[in-house]
């Protein structure tokens, strides 16, 4: 039987729902030519933001109609336009003394869908598929649309749910902000392929 973390799973420190997301399966569930499809993947790469102590965080500045969602409830899907190009998607979740919080979901390894997915994201390369937070959210339909709906509920079009436990995560600094760059906030499994390719890990 299919089941997903719960809101204790997100009622914690950012970083330890962020490390503990790798391992995890994303999973979409959309329609497409009247036909119910299931899309997924494992996630092998996260990294969390925090609140008033993370100023690379959205929430950094206080609530916006933009970031409303790292504000409230835990567990919430967090979508939003990044560069004028692509999508990012995010999890709320934060201990319970912080103000907000989320986990961007930065690559999945691709597991259910495949082909549909390549539909949505034509590219040659397999690995280029899910490699990437805008990559993921192309490959998997992910729109703004989204926002706010629960990934707790296995009902939902867009969840997690438990998945096969990583052999190894390791953390590292986070990659493409400027501020906030001492924070070993990303977290990776790094035997996948399908981790951004930006810095070198020894594993």
């Amino acid at each position: 039987m299919v089941s997903c973390p719960g809101t204790s799973f997100y009622s914690r420190p950012t970083d330890v729902v962020a490390r503990d997301l790798v391992g995890k399966k994303l999973v979409r569930m959309l329609k497409l030519d009247d036909r119910a499809l299931r899309l997924s993947g494992i996630i092998v790469e996260t990294e969390a933001y925090g609140h008033s102590d993370d100023a690379a965080s959205h929430a950094h500045i206080g609530r916006t109609a933009r970031n409303t969602v790292m504000f409230g409830d835990i567990g919430r899907a967090y979508v939003y336009f990044a560069y004028g190009n692509h999508f990012c998607v995010n999890v709320s979740a934060r201990a319970n003394r912080a103000g907000a919080g989320a986990v961007l979901i930065r690559g999945i390894e691709p597991v259910e869908g495949i082909d549909v997915m390549k539909q949505f994201r034509p590219v040659g390369d397999a690995f280029s598929l899910t490699s990437g937070p805008g990559k993921l959210t192309e490959a998997l339909n992910i729109t703004s649309l989204l926002n706010g709906v629960d990934m707790t509920d296995a009902r939902s079009e867009l969840h997690v749910e438990h998945g096969a436990k990583p052999r190894k995560v390791i953390a590292t600094p986070r990659i493409g902000i400027t501020s906030a760059t001492e924070k070993s906030w990303r977290f990776i499994d790094p035997a996948s392929p399908f981790v951004t390719r930006k810095i070198k890990i020894k594993v």
